[in-house]
Parts: C-alpha cells; structure tokens; sequence
C-alpha cells in the first residue's frame, strides 16, 4: 500500500480508507466477524480507519476500538460528531456542549485517549462556526483530538471556517470528507479546488455511488438488495442507470471490474488523499482490496470524462447536505404582500 500526506498534517495514510458503518446493526451484527475484517485491512496496509459515533448509534465505535486494542499506534483513527445520539435535542449538532460531551462518549467506545481525526459530520446552520471551532481548539489543545475536520460541507461554508480559524486564531479545518463518484462529481467544481487551496486532505465517500457501481444494478433488471430499501431513488435513478450500462464496457475494455474501475477513478484525482471503502464481509473487502494496484490511463479517464463530464451530478437531487433556503420554502419566498415589482 502506497501512502499519502492527509493534507499539510504531516501524518501519513493510505490511499484506501476503512469506513466503518457496516460495523454493528446498520451492517454487519457479527462483531467478531467485523474485527477479522478490520484486521485484514489493518494487516493489508490500510492505516486509516473512519467511523462515527451516529453509526449504529455507538456500536461501530465500540467495534473499532475491540478490533484495535494492540494496535490502536499503528492506525489513523478518525470520528465524527453532529448527528443524534438520542431524544434529547441538546444531543446532537455542533454546540460546544454537544461536542465536549460526545468526545468523552467516543473515546471511551473507541477505548482511546485521542482520536487522530475529529470531524464534524455535517454543517449545523443554527450554530456560528465560531463556537464549533471554539470547542474543537480546545480538544486539541487538551490533547484529545489531534487534527479536526469537516464532513459534506459546502464549498462556502469550507472558506468561511477557514477565514474564522485565522481570524479568531483557532485551530481550522484539516480535512474534509464529502461525496465522490463518478456519478457525483459535483465536488470537482469548487470544493476539491477549495480543498487544495487550504491545504486541506480529503478522504471521499461512496466512491461506489452506494453500490451502484459495483455493476450489481443495471437497467431492466430487478435486485432484491436490502439497499434498495435503504436508499431506494439512488440506486433506481434512470438517468444514472444509463450511465452504468456505458461504463460495463468501458470496464470490460479496460480488463477491470466495475468496482475496480470505480475506486481507481475515486483516487486518481489530484485533490483526493483517500477514498472510503465500507466492507460488511470479508468478500467485499477481499473485492476492493484486490484492486488497489489499479492505474487508469488517460484514455479511459477521457471515456468516462466524455460519459459523466467533470464538475457535474448525474442526478442534481443527490445531495446528502442540502442549506435550509433550499429545504424550506419559506426561506426563498417573501410574503405574498411584498413579492410584486410595483
């Protein structure tokens, strides 16, 4: 496994990252079976391990840190923190009291004293960056954190927290972690250049647009996978179901598996440092580490440019973060009474 620098960090991770949400009861129950899978890739070279604390609420971390009991020195261990952890409303977001609190909860699932890796998992727009980032300098100025990040944010939103952090002299953004496909190359337009403006690294998700690029779905034909019911539009779309059945040949030509080709593709591009895979077996993760040594040449990098054009989504409704103007009518709309010209 070949290395890169996550950023202007200094710290070393492989190109591959393990993401582990299929760990615990959104994936994989079988905890023993998901830290022999955890161990395979840590034994493969993959030193960058990704998890949350929302990820079967607490049970992925709670995997992570069995599986890396020996070895948690050897491995980039990376967080996350935003989504809710229970009833209560004050238990999520990105408030320092939320963010204070949850650290302690993820730390001692993980069975660690720091993680190398705090992200924000999405942008909270009742909270002032300000206070987000407040909270995370002093988490690593305690020790705890390492290195902190952001998780879908907007290009926007990446330079303002990065304008804040130098202005109130607080620790910024280190990374950031959004979604990459070939399908969703949206990123490509102003938050990859953002990325590579601030000298932040980026470890993408979904590089495999959900399974959709695994070829398991194509057109005309009928699947039974439980990911059908878990993200119905985004592995029925047809317009992105076009673009599958041009790239099987493309694959085909090229000698590759559709899964190889989509995962080459994900870490050949300049701004991209590593690109999450989320094995639930050990089939599945044997699969995506058989591929590692992929190189796609520029031939089949213009075929697919040609196919989905860079900086563009296949399907503009595929959003994972989407600002409150654009969920809520009311935020673009002024009252009928004020809406006329004259």
């Amino acid at each position: 496994m070949k290395y890169r620098t996550l950023g202007r960090t200094g710290i070393k991770v492989s190109p591959y990252c393990l993401g582990a949400m299929m760990f615990g009861a959104m994936g994989n129950p079988d905890h023993d079976d998901s830290i022999r899978i955890i161990h395979r890739a840590l034994d493969a070279g993959v030193n960058f391990v990704d998890t949350a604390d929302v990820y079967s609420r607490g049970e992925s971390e709670e995997i992570v840190g069995k599986a890396l009991k020996g070895r948690r020195d050897d491995v980039v261990l990376a967080t996350k923190v935003h989504g809710g952890m229970g009833d209560d409303p004050n238990r999520q977001g990105n408030s320092r009291r939320w963010i204070i609190a949850e650290v302690e909860n993820s730390l001692r699932r993980l069975q660690t004293d720091h993680v190398d890796l705090y992200q924000i998992h999405r942008p909270s727009p009742d909270t002032d960056v300000e206070e987000t980032l407040s909270a995370l300098t002093d988490l690593v100025r305690s020790g705890k954190v390492r290195a902190i990040g952001s998780s879908t944010f907007p290009a926007s939103e990446i330079v303002e927290a990065q304008w804040v952090a130098e202005r109130r002299g607080f620790e910024r953004f280190r990374t950031e972690q959004p979604p990459y496909c070939i399908v969703n190359r949206g990123i490509e337009r102003e938050v990859l250049p953002a990325c590579e403006r601030y000298g932040m690294g980026t470890l993408v998700w979904s590089p495999l647009a959900m399974g959709l690029l695994t070829g398991r779905y194509r057109k005309g034909q009928e699947t039974d996978s439980p990911r059908m019911s878990f993200a119905p539009g985004r592995l029925t779309n047809e317009r992105k179901l076009d673009v599958v059945e041009q790239l099987v040949p493309l694959a085909e030509k090229a000698g590759l598996s559709m899964v190889h080709l989509a995962m080459a593709f994900a870490v050949a591009h300049p701004g991209v440092t590593s690109a999450i895979i989320g094995p639930r077996t050990m089939e599945h993760l044997d699969d995506l580490l058989a591929g590692a040594g992929v190189t796609l040449d520029d031939e089949v990098l213009d075929r697919i440019d040609e196919i989905v054009p860079p900086g563009t989504d296949v399907d503009p409704g595929d959003v994972s973060y989407a600002p409150p103007a654009i969920e809520h009518a009311g935020l673009r709309r002024r009252p009928t009474q004020e809406r006329a010209a004259a």
